[in-house]
Formats: C-alpha cells, structure tokens, sequence
C-alpha cells in the first residue's frame, strides 16, 4: 500500500505548511443530498509533453478491480490562464490534456452512494471519502507532495477524520506523496470523537474513535470502553503501538442505516461501516475494530512483499493473505477474550463456524491456502455475473488461515512451550519495524528459528500451507478444555443446499457440494425435486420431517425434473458433517487444573501481563 521511497516523518515539517504544493486538491459539495461533490486538482510545474489524469481501478486493501472511472462526469480543464483546454479520453480510466503552459486545472463532478471501505458516500450527513474512489492523479507525479482543501456546507459543522497530516486550517491537510495520500480515507461529519494516549518508548501516541452514528452517549462511552480494551490486548502482544507516522491512529467509523458493511484497514487508520448500530450489535462492530486495529502491524508494517508498493491501476495478487488476514482473523475474537468482553463459550462459538468450513468444506481438496490467497482478486467484493462453483473449490483465506493459526499456537504451545504471540513478535522484529517485506519462504524461516528446527518449519509449512492436511483440533483444543463434536450427530441430511419451495416440489437454487448425496446423484441448481420416498416436498417443514425420521445409510428415492428431463434416482443419506467447539463445562465434562492453567495462558489477558 505505501511506498517505502519517503521518510514520512523527515517530510511532515516541510509539506505541512507548504502552500504551494505541486498537486492540489479542491473538494466542495453544493449537490450532496444527490449524491454529488465537486472536486478540482491543481497540476503545477508541469513538464512539458502530455499530461495524463487517471482514476484508479483498485484500492488499498481490496484486492480486485473497482472501476472508480465509472462515476466520474463533467471532466473539464483550464491552464494556467483559465482557458479552457481540450481534453482527450483514450481509455475508460484516463483523460489527457496534450498541451498546456505548465499549470492544468482539472474540474470533475462524483457521484458516490456506498459508505464503505472501497467506495465512497455523499449525502446531507457526510461526506465518506475512500480516496482512490474520489480522487484523479496524474501519471509521473506519484513523487510529489499533495494538498487537499475541504469545503463543507455552510451551517453543517462537518469537521474532519483522517490520517491526513493537518495543517494549521482545520479543513486543510496534506500528503507527502500519492501512495500516502491514496491510503488514506477520510470522513466529513458531526462525528462523535473519543481520544486516549498510549506512552510509549518516550512518545505518546493518541487514540481517536471518531464515529457517526445514530446512538446515545451512553452507548458510545461504553463502546468506546470496550475498544480500549481490545487495543490494550494488542499493544500488550506487541509491547508497543506500532510508530504511527502523524502521531495518532484513528478508527473512523459509520454506523448507519444507511452506510455499507465493511472493515478497512490503512497505515494509520481504519475505516468501520455497518448498518448495524451499537444497540443492536455492539460486539460483532467490536469485532470489526479487533480485525482492522491488529493490521496496523499485520499487513501494513508486516508487509507481504507481492504487494509492496501497492497498485491502482490493476488487480494485486499476493500468497500471503492467509497470514496476513487469516492470522488476523484468528487473532480477532481472541483479543476480544482476553479483554474479558466475552467468556469462554463465546470464545468457542466464535471459532465454531471457521472450523467447521475448514473440516467440512471440500475446497480444500482443490487448492492450498497459499493458492487461495492468490484468488483475492476474484472473490474479495469482485463481481461477476456467471455462476462459479466456488463452494465446492474455495475456502477464505481468511477462514482457513485463521485456523492454520489456531493450529499453529497450539501447536508451539503444546510441543514447544511457545505461542502464537511469539511468533508475531519475531515477524515483527525482523520484518515489521523495519518495514522489510517478507514471503511466504520468510514466514517458514522465522518459525524454524523461532522453535530452533527448520525441519520442523519445513514440516508445518509443507502439510499446512503448502499442502491441504489440517491439525489434530480435537486433541489439541482438548488439553483447553475445548470439546470438538458433530453438531447434529445420528441426524441423516440430503447435504447442504439451499432451497424454494414451492407446490410442485422443492427446486435447488444453490449448486450441490461434492460428496453429498445430492451432488452424487447428479442433481444441483435449478433440479426440482417433486417427492422422496412418494412424500410431496412442498415445504420445508416437510422435508424436515422426513430427514427427522430418517438415520444415516438409509436409502432414499428421489423423483426429480431438471433441464427438461424427469426421472428418479436413489440415494444414501449422510450424517450431517458440521461440527461444534464447547466448552467441557457445557458438555458436562470435568475441567482439571492443568485445563485451566493451559487455558488462562492462551486465552487470559496479555496486557495485564507485559
């Protein structure tokens, strides 16, 4: 995401005050209730030679195309003089004005409706901002220093969120160059704002929630509690925040009915959007805030190296998302554990649904999840309009790196008398504080250094990263007192699917998995079911019935039409294969001292200890 070509604070005394940056921004909003804003740049001390304005077509973070340039109309330029100027349009993502006397002044107007970590939103209550969504650049001046000016409505009282570098005008910040600039989404609202210091190593860095929202002070300062909490855990797991380059980090959150769902982690900030508000699901946002808070040292100071510097003008491939977001999500709930927000048994529910998909699911027998993360670009908010077969050949990176985490601290925690946590402390020593990009071959050297045995890295990364094998997770969450086990054990299912019922029988609007009964039998999306065992399927409380009257290995007859042909077929019902993590306290198991011992250290505070 950023270019490492800058020494960000070395700069800050010499661009933020500077007034007359090379690239200027002007932003305004005469038309927000549509959806509008008005934005004009400044190029100045231009070469010579043809000037090429672009939008980007990706945005950090995301890691498919966006096609920002579908928003954008009323593109116009000036020189210097303020004559008009002809402008050229050679591709749906650039604009060129092919002579000028240095000086080109370009107009355009956005349209923008989504509030959420890729897109961005006008309207009358903000003004949501992800840069690479809203804002033209000019190709050869990525180098130079950037100014931007927001003009809010008059009587709106927006102030300003950004990890943008201030200036001594509240409505004006700047950047030290486009890589910064384009990472670094901002928010025009009547914000809510909380801040708290951290010392650190003789700094003090400064904390700030800014949130729009629709919620009381009673529920902003208990949340707000709460957030505090989850960021102490890490910085505890850490030692220290990461080196926050404008001297604060900021989780700039929208939550509104009218906002997008989402998490977007930048170098110093994050930006939260949900529809949901803190009434109504204060700990799943919570969630949220753990994720994109822990990637201020996991992806964007530990940096995998296919994505550094990254690229707006394509798709960004990277084989590392499975540590970079898979660790993350594995370490997402736990922070909030050992926060003492949730207990035990939401900590094992929690870890229910990913496990499941990784034991159950058969896109693991298609791909590594090294090659699942190349896949980003085709699953992570990319569009299409064919159907895929992903739920038989893909598993989430995110998901199944989660749980090669899970199975990595226990692990070390059982064989090596090591965790998880030092592990990320020896990746951020060697590659994070530094800023040193790594590879998925640095990741593997730094476990075998870690527990003094390459062999035994080498093992690890060949069965579980490179290779499609999964952990012993009964045994290990065992020595936690963690109960893995069917979730509906002896229950008969046809396999997963999702159904319409109707009064002609039940028709498939899902593809079928593979090694279900329904996949075995040749059925999947747009297959009718009219009957089982001469039993209509009209609804689903019929089918219900049946199954429930049903064991697994009993045969069963399905009557079926698809693409035009009827026929019947005979099947073998299955036990229903999902799985479940519980506590031995809820399955009425006993909980010994060394149970206890091993659980408090995995999942007790950490911050209350370092």
């Amino acid at each position: 995401m950023k270019s490492r070509s800058f020494a960000i604070l070395a700069c800050v005394s010499a661009f933020s005050t500077a007034a007359a940056a090379q690239v200027e921004y002007e932003v305004s909003f005469p038309n927000a209730v549509h959806h509008e804003a008005e934005i004009t740049v400044h190029f100045r001390n231009l070469a010579s030679g043809p000037l090429e304005v672009r939008m980007s077509r990706s945005s950090p973070g995301r890691y498919a195309l966006h096609e920002f340039g579908k928003n954008v109309y009323n593109v116009r330029a000036t020189d210097g003089q303020g004559n008009r100027i002809p402008v050229r349009r050679p591709d749906p993502y650039q604009w060129n004005v092919e002579s000028h006397d240095g000086t080109v002044t370009f107009s355009y107007t956005l349209f923008a409706d989504r509030g959420d970590g890729t897109y961005s939103q006008f309207d009358e209550s903000h003004a949501h901002m992800n840069m690479p969504a809203t804002f033209m650049w000019a190709r050869g001046m990525e180098n130079d220093s950037i100014r931007i000016t927001f003009h809010p409505p008059v009587g709106s009282q927006w102030r300003v969120a950004s990890q943008l570098f201030p200036t001594s005008d509240p409505m004006t910040y700047t950047a030290p160059d486009l890589q910064y600039f384009l990472d670094s989404p901002t928010e025009l609202s009547n914000f809510q704002l909380h801040e708290w210091n951290v010392p650190s190593n003789g700094e003090t860095y400064t904390l700030r929630l800014a949130m729009h929202h629709q919620g009381t002070d009673e529920e902003f300062a208990q949340y707000a509690e709460m957030v505090e909490a989850v960021v102490a855990e890490q910085i505890g797991l850490f030692g220290s925040p990461a080196d926050y380059d404008v001297g604060h980090y900021t989780f700039i959150a929208d939550y509104l009915p009218w906002a997008s769902g989402d998490g977007m982690e930048h170098r110093n900030s994050t930006i939260l959007a949900s529809t949901s508000s803190l009434e109504q699901n204060a700990l799943g946002l919570l969630g949220t805030v753990s994720h994109e808070f822990f990637h201020s040292w996991n992806v964007e100071r530990m940096r995998p190296n296919s994505l550094e510097p990254f690229d707006f003008e394509r798709a960004n491939m990277s084989r590392e998302l499975w540590f970079a977001e898979g660790f993350t999500s594995y370490y997402t709930p736990l922070f909030i554990r050992r926060a003492g927000i949730t207990n035990d048994e939401q900590f094992a529910s929690a870890i229910t649904g990913r496990l499941n998909t990784v034991l159950t699911a058969p896109g693991r027998n298609y791909f590594s999840v090294v090659e699942m993360s190349m896949q980003a670009p085709f699953v992570d908010a990319a569009t299409s309009i064919d159907p895929h077969n992903r739920d038989n050949t893909f598993i989430s990176y995110y998901t199944w790196g989660a749980m090669i985490g899970l199975n990595l601290d226990l692990t070390l925690r059982i064989q090596h008398g090591l965790t998880l946590d030092d592990y990320m402390r020896l990746v951020w020593e060697r590659r994070g504080r530094d800023e040193i990009p790594y590879s998925v071959e640095d990741l593997q050297v730094a476990l075998g250094d870690l527990v003094n045995s390459p062999s035994f890295a080498a093992t690890f990364f060949d069965n579980f990263v490179y290779g499609h094998a999964v952990g012993n997770y009964e045994a290990m969450l065992g020595r936690a007192g963690l109960l893995l086990r069917k979730r509906n054990a002896g229950v008969a299912t046809l396999g997963d699917a999702q159904w319409r019922f109707g009064s002609t029988g039940a028709t498939l609007t899902s593809g079928t998995l593979v090694g279900t009964p329904l996949y075995e039998a040749g059925l999947d999306r747009g297959a009718r079911i009219e009957s089982i065992d001469g039993n209509p399927l009209t609804s689903e409380a019929a089918l219900t019935a049946y199954l429930q009257s049903k064991a697994p290995g009993n045969r069963a007859t399905i009557t079926y039409d698809q693409r035009g042909g009827r026929g019947t077929v005979t099947v073998t019902l299955m036990e229903d294969p999902r799985m479940e993590v519980v506590t031995y306290e809820a399955a009425g198991m006993e909980v010994t001292r060394e149970i206890r011992s091993f659980r408090e250290d995995w999942l007790g505070s950490v911050a209350a200890t370092r």
